[in-house]
This record gives structure tokens, sequence and C-alpha cells, in this order.
């Protein structure tokens, strides 16, 4: 494995963050972690102690020529990025960066992902292994630097999306994927009929798209791979060109879509493809479709239990971000059926027997 040289203010605090693990779980002290803290809106509010994981930063190895990295959780995503891109590198699922303070720790905890997530794949896909700090304060290793090395790589995905409430990320491996050698984004002037039918059809081609999106009337397609493919897609699709930017504001909620609205919540709709509009008393102004359609940000005074109604209808879930403090829903997150509820709460007992670990980060009771 080749190691690329760490930055002076890279550290490895790993010890110190397995010390004071291990007296709040001697002392039942729950703790609140935390690094940037930029996605403090995504889930309910923790009560606790922080653990701050900021100062555990920096690329402990990269080697480009096997596409693999292994960074420490605290370190920044901008960081990461740029230390990627002078590779000609990327992390292929996008994960959004919600503020300069943004760590990968964060954003693999959150586990959301960007615009390219169906073309590519999600976060957890591209996750090889973890260190991860136990209940007892112990350092301890899952999955390794490879896809084919399974020994505990499940529970290195399993935490992707957990929210810290099973454990502390110390380091991840993650598998990159090189950048497009070409590139071009553009848009359509389309209804959402059209837009959704003509989405539908292309998905159903060889086509260099790597991400589609749709609202007030416009549809957007970025294309990405080598250059004859994109230019040849590029004449016979046509359209406005657009800015490459259109993605990262739409990725990191930059656009002015996502501005707050007091009087409205901001909702995210997981849907199954080619889904149809759901029958949802919320103006197209009010949609954003992303994913080709899978994943729609709604802004919407419309009742938790209303929205979460339809989408499971649809065999989707809504999950909400905007704060209960700042009129969104109670539970962000949709309540769990009784069967599911219960591995949760195994799960959980069986990792954080004491609840110290983000407790109630995900749901009240655990």
């Amino acid at each position: 494995m080749t190691e690329l040289a760490i930055h002076t203010a890279d550290r490895d605090i790993a010890d110190d963050l397995c010390e004071q693990v291990r007296s709040a779980y001697a002392d039942r002290t729950p703790l609140r972690i935390v690094a940037g803290d930029t996605r403090a809106f995504y889930g309910r509010p923790v009560e606790g102690k922080d653990l701050n994981m900021a100062a555990h930063s920096g690329i402990v190895s990269y080697d480009p020529v096997e596409l693999v990295v292994t960074v420490r959780a605290g370190t920044r995503l901008s960081a990461l990025n740029a230390a990627l891109a002078e590779k000609n590198q990327m992390l292929a699922f996008e994960p959004p960066i919600f503020g300069e303070a943004s760590t990968i720790g964060g954003a693999v905890a959150a586990g959301l992902s960007g615009p390219r997530r169906p073309w590519a794949g999600a976060a957890r896909d591209f996750v090889l292994g973890t260190r991860i700090i136990t209940q007892e304060g112990k350092l301890l290793r899952f999955g390794g630097e490879v896809m084919k090395n399974v020994a505990g790589y499940d529970l290195s995905r399993l935490m992707v999306g957990a929210q810290g409430t099973l454990g502390v990320l110390a380091d991840i491996s993650f598998k990159v994927l090189p950048i497009p050698t070409s590139n071009h984004s553009l848009r359509l002037s389309m209804g959402l009929k059209d837009a959704l039918g003509k989405l539908a059809e292309l998905g159903r081609q060889p086509l260099p798209i790597t991400a589609a999106a749709w609202h007030a009337g416009e549809l957007f397609i970025r294309l990405e791979g080598g250059a004859s493919s994109v230019n040849a897609t590029k004449e016979r699709l046509g359209g406005e060109p657009l800015s490459a930017d259109f993605w990262q504001q739409l990725r990191d909620h930059q656009h002015a879509f996502f501005a707050p609205d007091a009087a409205k919540a901001l909702w995210r709709l997981s849907l199954p493809p080619n889904t149809s509009p759901l029958s949802l008393d919320i103006s197209d102004n009010d949609i954003f479709y992303d994913w080709g359609g899978s994943q729609r940000w709604v802004k919407t005074s419309v009742a938790a239990d209303t929205l979460r109604k339809a989408c499971q209808q649809a065999g989707g879930h809504a999950t909400c971000f905007t704060p209960h403090t700042q009129g969104g829903a109670e539970s962000p997150f949709t309540p769990l059926n009784p069967v599911v509820e219960k591995y949760h709460r195994n799960l959980k007992t069986e990792l954080d027997a004491h609840g110290i670990f983000n407790p109630g980060r995900l749901y009240a009771a655990f």
C-alpha cells in the first residue's frame, strides 16, 4: 500500500477517544458524537457529553492504483475530495457537504448520497472496512481494504446511516473511482409528466447518464464518461447547456429551492423507480425531483402522517429534514413496525447496552 504524506495538522487521537468511551461506559454517561456538527439538523437532538472527533483527522493511506483510501473520521470532506482530485479520483457516491466543517465520518454516519447515487451506488456500497470504537472503549477493525475481504464487512456497512448510535467510527476505508474523462450537463424545458416518461425511456438504454432531476418545468441531465459517448448523447438530447455547479448546489442544498420557509417543512421522499406523482396537495414549485424521480424533495405543511401514508402506499418512505423546533415532524424518520423495531432494539442492546452512543438520535425510545 502506497502511503501519501500526511499533513502535519493530521492526528490520530484514537487512544484518547477510547479512554473517553471507556469512562462513559463505566459511568453510564450519554455521549453526543460530534465533529463538524453540520448535520445536527438530520435526526433528533441528542443530550449528552460531547465526544469530539474533529481532531481525529487525516488520510491514513491511499493507493491510487488500487483505488483504495483509508481516512480518519474527523477528516474534512473538502480535504479528502481535494486529495483524491489530485490523482483524478473521487468518492463516487458524492456525499453532501453542508458546510466547510463537514467531515467524512459525519457523511458515513448520515448515510446520505448525492445525485450520482442511482447510477454509481450508495455510500454503503463503497465502504470496504472500518475501525470502530466499541461500547467498552475497544478499537476494533472490521472489513478490510479489498471488496473480497468479507470478515466483518456487514458490520462496517451497518454503521452507514446509523448516526453513531451503534459505535464510534474512527477510520473508514473506501473504494474510490476515477473522475470521468468527459462530462456535459444540459437542461430541457419539459412538464413533469413528459419528464418522467423521458427518464423512464432513457433509463432503459445504455447511456452515460449520471444524474437526472426535474423542477419547475425543467429537466436536468448530467452526462459523464468517454468523450465519444458523451458527445453522441449530447447531440441526441439537445437542450441548453447547464453549469456543472448545478449538481453541487443540489447535492449540498445550496439551490434556491432549499431556502428555509417558515411555513413549510423540508421532506425527503424515497420512492421506487418510475413512481407516478403522489396524490398530495403540493404545487410543482414545491417539489424537486432527484435521482430520476426516486428521491423527491418536498416543501410542505402537509401533516407527517398524511405524507408518510402516501409514500408507504407507493412502496417508499418519508424523512423530515426540518428540525422539530423549526416546524418539522416530531419523529424525523418513519416509525418502525413492531417486527423491525424489535430487531433494532436487539441490535442496539447488543452493541450499546447502556445506551451511551447518541441516544435518541434516530428514535426517542433508543
